[in-house]
């Protein structure tokens, strides 16, 4: 039932975004040019459009693959028996089979999909057919539950339900794709001298799951945009918490706001609220993002916040 809820509510919040501007999509699952959001339409009377207003995708999840047909299905299992796969588990054997340029033909067929937190959220569609080669990098032959991959694009409308054997979720036309896991991102956060390595890392952790677990997010609105931009390269944020942990304070909320910086841009303030486990006084902490094009920025380093 939590799920059933949880995909209910995360599709919604698709649908409201996606009436913000839609990509043309053609019925055989292939992407119209208009799907990079340069081109302009033309209306039955020949005149000219608007320009499609683009929808950006910046999310936190995991990529997958399934046939969109059984033809497909017994095409991959004629390829395999032609592909020494001895010793390899069947994931593996799929990641080897796909990777081979003699191949190729079966991976762009193939359905590519990106869950969140379970949920099956995207189809991924490459903007260029040479990123093809990013999806089945992040497919790994042998994954962990640690593994994280981070999509970058536009989100179109709804595929239609032949596209991907039924599968009915929004199609993101991507433009970067790269994939780590937890612990080497961690690691790669500078550490504050005053903590402990063995305290940072779980506090590193617990953030990055927080922002990963917030409600709803699909990476398509511009307050998770915001938070999954911080939480993969911001590492001021985890040497905050990881301080605070220290000095017996909890993290008791991440919210976002518009910045009273926003002008033709669109600017967030993302606030951190930490509380003292004992007194239950209040510290709150901001950093500014813009989130206006495809790739987010910061506008300003980590700093106290204080409301007015």
């Amino acid at each position: 039932m939590y799920n059933t809820e949880r995909r209910r509510r995360m599709m919604n919040t698709i649908e409201a975004k996606s009436a913000e501007g839609e990509m043309s999509v053609a019925h055989n699952g292939g992407v119209h040019p208009q799907a990079c959001g340069c081109a302009s339409g033309t209306g039955s009377a020949g005149e000219s459009t608007a320009p499609l207003t683009l929808s950006h995708v910046y999310a936190l999840g995991r990529i997958d693959v399934r046939f969109p047909s059984l033809g497909l299905e017994k095409e991959f299992v004629q390829a395999t028996g032609r592909e020494d796969t001895g010793g390899k588990t069947d994931r593996q054997a799929m990641h080897a089979v796909l990777s081979k340029p003699v191949n190729r033909y079966l991976a762009r067929a193939m359905c590519w999909v990106f869950s969140i937190e379970g949920l099956e959220t995207y189809i991924l569609h490459p903007r260029d057919p040479g990123d093809l080669d990013q999806l089945i990098a992040a497919l790994r032959g042998s994954p962990r539950a640690m593994d994280v991959d981070v999509v970058i694009g536009v989100r179109g409308p709804f595929a239609p339900p032949e596209m991907c054997n039924g599968l009915q979720v929004p199609i993101v036309v991507f433009d970067q794709i790269y994939s780590f896991d937890v612990d080497s991102l961690i690691k790669a956060i500078p550490r504050p001298k005053e903590v402990p390595a063995d305290q940072f890392t779980s506090a590193a952790e617990e953030l990055f799951h927080r922002i990963m677990q917030l409600a709803d997010n699909a990476g398509a609105t511009d307050d998770h945009r915001a938070f999954n931009y911080l939480a993969v390269r911001c590492p001021a944020i985890y040497a905050l918490v990881a301080a605070a942990f220290d000095r017996t304070m909890s993290l008791t909320a991440v919210d976002v706001r518009p910045s009273r910086l926003s002008g033709t841009r669109k600017v967030v303030d993302v606030i951190l609220t930490l509380t003292h486990r004992t007194s239950g006084v209040e510290e709150k902490h901001f950093v500014r993002t813009d989130v206006t094009e495809r790739y987010p920025f910061l506008v300003s380093k980590l700093m106290p916040y204080y409301d007015r």
